[in-house]
């Protein structure tokens, strides 16, 4: 298995070798290799991208780890734009990196945001380091996925494509049926005519209705769109086919639709006790103590505990950013305890689901998100502290301290 580069060691060798900070001065410009025609066809067996970006794809996929670096600065140098880098590398990532397990090699995918929005953060000099750093990354994924047995998205089945006015119906079933054919077929029918917002919609309820791949799932639905919003809706198909495919992992257990596994249980309860809050939710007002209440939950009772804890909290007039304050500190309060795999997901996964929760349009989908939100945590601190949830590191407990000490 390749070992990944940090991002603090690539950034590091990248400054001190001048190979990518700022893009300048590269002497390597001479050594390129054109992109021959041969090299350009198509195998129609894959999915195949628009005109406009399959050549950059092409050249992410097929150019070696050790020279890409500069044969795409030396692209950028002849006019290639950060937007198309950036949707290219989230194509090709999406084409190339099974999203089975939602983790491990396909972080690759799942990090292109973050690398967006550091370099946003990033100044001018140092803007392109995180997404030639996501450039390694994916080389790296793209190697490890060729070793478990070089997966790679095919063709849509164009006869299979439902019409405009069957393609939700037919998407929500294949969803609900964890059907990967049927849903292969309906989600390019769903790209190819709703919305982004039509879509987000389908998307962020099945992205949070099961705790398989620790968050991941809605991890993925969050940062897709987040990229899908800066590169164009128009690059969305293939974004799509591979969220949907990666939403259906079942993660080896038999049909989910059939059974009643544990990571299923709280989205199936808490589809049912949603109807218990009250119309009005939104007009609630921010209170500490309730916060506080909440973070009592979430240390201390179970996963339904903690769902009907934000039903009960809603209904007596709390805000829900109350409710989200709790969430986002008991994450970071599990970080403290136990830092681990578990608890840095119970952090990015929130992060996720409040992004799902501020972006919906659909007021049930919205308050259904709170309990999903709240019971997750609890299983991840049941997956990071097991039974022992007695810590001194309580995070109300914390002191500012000066920057200057």
């Amino acid at each position: 298995m390749n070992t990944l580069a940090t991002r603090r060691t690539f950034l590091k060798t990248a400054a001190t070798t001048g190979a990518v900070l700022g893009l300048g001065d590269l002497s390597f410009l001479a050594r390129l290799q054109p992109v021959s025609a041969a090299e350009a066809k198509l195998d129609p067996q894959i999915v195949r991208l628009s005109p406009e970006i399959e050549p950059l794809v092409r050249l992410l996929e097929e150019t070696p780890r050790e020279r890409l670096l500069e044969e795409v600065g030396a692209r950028v140098r002849h006019g290639l734009t950060y937007r198309e880098l950036l949707a290219a590398l989230l194509l090709a990532g999406v084409r190339n990196i099974q999203p089975r397990p939602v983790g491990f090699k396909f972080h690759a995918v799942l990090v292109v945001n973050s690398a967006h929005m550091a370099s946003m953060n990033s100044p001018d000099a140092d803007r392109w380091l995180p997404i030639f750093w996501a450039l390694d990354q994916f080389k790296s994924s793209q190697a490890r996925d060729v070793q478990e047995g070089d997966w790679t998205m095919a063709a849509v089945d164009e006869s299979a494509v439902p019409p405009a006015h069957k393609a939700r119906q037919a998407f929500v079933q294949a969803m609900d049926n964890w059907d990967d054919s049927a849903a292969d077929a309906a989600v390019a029918g769903v790209a190819r005519n709703f919305g982004a917002q039509e879509c987000f919609e389908l998307f962020c309820r099945v992205g949070a209705r099961d705790f398989r791949d620790i968050g991941h799932k809605a991890i993925y639905v969050a940062n897709s769109w987040r990229t899908l919003q800066n590169i164009g809706w128009q690059h969305a198909e293939p974004v799509l086919r591979s969220l949907a495919y990666a939403l259906l992992d079942r993660g080896g257990q038999a049909d989910p639709a059939k059974n009643d596994h544990p990571a299923d249980r709280p989205g199936r309860r808490n589809q049912k006790i949603v109807k218990e809050i009250r119309a009005d939710w939104q007009t609630g007002k921010a209170d500490a103590t309730a916060t506080a209440e909440m973070l009592t939950t979430l240390r201390q009772g179970s996963e339904a505990d903690a769902s009907q804890q934000v039903v009960e909290l809603l209904n007596r007039g709390v805000a829900p950013q109350s409710l989200s304050d709790a969430f986002f500190q008991f994450a970071g309060e599990l970080l403290m305890k136990k830092p681990n795999i578990q608890s840095v997901h119970s952090v990015t996964s929130t992060n996720a689901l409040q992004y799902a929760f501020q972006h919906s349009s659909n007021d049930e989908t919205r308050r259904w998100l709170l309990l999903q939100n709240a019971s997750f945590l609890v299983l991840f601190r049941h997956n990071t502290l097991g039974q022992d949830a007695k810590s001194e590191a309580l995070i109300e407990k914390f002191d500012p301290v000066s920057p200057n000490g």
